[in-house]
């Protein structure tokens, strides 16, 4: 599926109907550049999910833990240098634990993530400089 997001509120609520289709155990790798709005469709994505408290990226932490209607665990691998320096976080073990993943920066650690996930690439619009294009995939 491809949508295209006119304002960082309408990415929000992209987010928001991403979150009605998730269930235990999936995992959404976020793709995009920096600024592309990543961390805003995590934001509905979590809010869709239950999740009322702040929504921020754990580009130091690395990983944000919310509660929701389910367990949410969202990872900002930008800082990340190594694939071993990502399995010290224990990143695996999350992403087979009864919440849901929610992945910015995916390509960081893509030989760790299982061939099972949601596929969210957010790119600048090429006519419009406030507008994504957002493609949506799931993966077998």
């Amino acid at each position: 599926m491809m949508v295209i997001s006119r304002s960082s509120r309408e990415t929000y609520r992209l987010g928001i109907e991403i979150s009605k289709i998730l269930k235990i155990k999936d995992i959404v790798s976020i793709y995009g550049e920096l600024g592309t709005g990543k961390t805003r469709i995590i934001q509905g994505i979590c809010r869709g999910l239950g999740v009322k408290e702040r929504v921020t990226s754990p580009s130091f932490a690395l990983i944000n833990e919310y509660s929701g209607k389910l367990k949410v665990y969202h990872f900002d691998f930008f800082r990340v240098n190594s694939l071993s320096e990502a399995m010290e976080l224990g990143c695996i073990d999350y992403f087979y634990d009864d919440g849901i993943c929610l992945i910015e920066w995916p390509e960081k650690i893509e030989k760790l993530l299982p061939e099972k996930r949601i596929n969210v690439i957010i790119q600048y619009h090429k006519e419009r400089k406030n507008w994504r294009r957002i493609e949506i995939i799931r993966n077998p």
